[in-house]
């Protein structure tokens, strides 16, 4: 969700809905009240989205319980040592 294009498509949004209540009311008034109200619904339903959608991406990054055991698994296997080339200084004599 880009920020910048949600925006200007909530404006567009609004100014349709504020034209068309004005035509079916005829009130400019209650169309400035039914508008702020749709703003208001439609920056709560952006947020919860996004609320969603980071949720979403922190459930999905966090490892199940059988990656777990396969990962402590792999720190087992990456203590032993593969060669000499592992040991510090500058000669393994």
């Amino acid at each position: 969700m880009y920020a910048p294009r949600v925006f200007v498509s909530m404006i567009g949004a609004l100014i349709v809905f504020a034209v068309a209540t004005y035509a079916l009311t005829g009130s400019l008034f209650g169309t400035f009240i039914q508008t702020v109200i749709c703003a208001i619904l439609l920056q709560v339903g952006y947020f919860a989205a996004t609320l969603y959608l980071v949720w979403r991406a922190a459930r999905d990054r966090k490892p199940s319980p059988m990656a777990a055991k396969n990962i402590s698994d792999d720190k087992h296997l990456a203590n032993t040592t593969v060669s000499s080339l592992n040991k510090t200084g500058h000669s393994n004599l």
